[in-house]
This record gives C-alpha cells, structure tokens and sequence, in this order.
C-alpha cells in the first residue's frame, strides 16, 4: 500500500514538474527587440512590475486607507493579475498551493524553533523596542491580523511571483538570491539590524519556497517572525 502511494505521490510531482516544464517552456521565445538588443518580454515586464509597485507603496497611495490592506491589492491582487495577463497560467504555477506540505510543516516549525532565541535577543535591543512601540496604535489582536494580511501579499510578490518567474528564465539560484534584494531594500527605514539581516533572510525564504513549490510556509515563518519579535520589543513577553 505504501508503495503504490509512493507511486502516485511520485507521479503527480513529476506531472507537476512537466507541467512547469512545459509552461516556462512556452514563456521562452517572447522576446521584443529594440536597437539590435533582444528583450525577453515578460521577464522584463516582470523587472518593471515588481519595481514599480514597491514605489507606489512607498510614496503612500493609499487606495483603502490601511496600510495592510493597501499592500494586499498592490502585492497580491497585483500579482494575481499580472500572472492571469502576462504568464497566463494558474497561480499555482508561481506557488500558490500548499505544494510538499510534509517539508513545509517540518520546515516552518524548525525555523521557527531556530529563531526564537535570535529574535529574543534582537527585539530587546534599543532600538528594535524604540521602532516597534512606535508601531503599536491598535489591539494585539487587531495589530497580529493586519500583519497577517501584509505578510501573505508581500510572500507572494517575492516568493510566488518573482521567485517562479525570475527561475525560469535564469535558473532557481540566481533566482532566490534576486528575489531577496528588493525584499531587503524595503526593510531601509528598519533598525539596522533587522535590515542587513534581510538579504540572507529573503535568501531562506526563497530557497524554502522553492523546495517545497509554496509561498504559504516562508509567509507562516516570517508571520511568527513579526509577531514574535513585536511581543519581545514592546515587553508583552
């Protein structure tokens, strides 16, 4: 019994995996030429997307009036969209699935087990517990949805969208380390600390993701990261 389960299990990731296969496959070949150079076309609307819409979020358009719902159009819903038009292909190609859940569950409690004593000892530190007292203007309970909401678009841009779509055209490690940079780029702003550690953690994200073919478990593990660290700053732990 357990073997033919093997089987099928087996099967259906190699399906998976052609029918990735076949959809970057069908990707390659889109190029725009202009003055003598060769663009491939969705990988540079890609470039111009995920660069454009981190702008708009910066410079305050704020079409809901909440900060966290105001990124859950630009990130997800602006996503969602661009793959429905640009890639035209289902969202699970870009890993939104639960994708290989057995390593993604054991994976999200290891990492957070890992991070538990390092987020204890950052959070304490002035500056950390300065900037996220600042950021207590609701109930924990509101506070911990609302980041919820923020975190699952902001997986999705940069390790659904990117992270899937920069793979194919330049190959899964290139691709994780460069979903990463303009990741950390919108932590400027953040204690120093927190920042300079982004790269290497948008790095793990990214590597996680593409193990297991999912945004979901980087959005769990980065979710108790927030709240875990907001708790310890603000004394509530």
């Amino acid at each position: 019994m357990r073997d033919e389960e093997g089987r099928v299990a087996s099967g259906e990731r190699r399906m998976g995996t052609a029918t990735e296969r076949q959809s970057a496959d069908a990707s390659a070949g889109r190029a725009l030429t202009l003055f003598g150079v060769a663009f491939d076309l969705r990988l540079t609307l890609l470039i111009v997307f995920s660069t454009v819409v981190p702008m708009l979020d910066f410079y305050g358009h704020s079409p809901t009036g909440v900060k966290a719902w105001d990124r859950f159009l630009f990130y997800f819903v602006g996503s969602a969209l661009f793959i429905w038009l640009v890639y035209r292909e289902p969202l699970a190609n870009f890993g939104f699935r639960l994708g290989d859940w057995r390593r993604g569950l054991l994976l999200t409690v290891a990492a957070c087990a890992l991070m538990i004593p390092v987020l204890w000892l950052a959070a304490r530190s002035p500056a950390m517990q300065v900037f996220y007292q600042a950021k207590v203007t609701t109930t924990l309970t509101r506070l911990t949805l609302l980041n919820s909401v923020e975190l699952f678009a902001w997986e999705f841009i940069w390790r659904g969208l990117v992270l899937f779509g920069l793979a194919r055209a330049l190959g899964p490690g290139p691709a994780i380390f460069l979903q990463a940079v303009p990741f950390a780029f919108m932590h400027l702003g953040k204690p120093e600390i927190e920042t300079l550690s982004t790269i290497f953690g948008g790095a793990a994200f990214g590597l996680i993701a593409w193990r297991t073919r999912s945004f979901v478990y980087p959005w769990l593990i980065h979710w108790f990261i927030v709240t875990f660290t907001l708790l310890v700053a603000v004394g509530w732990i």
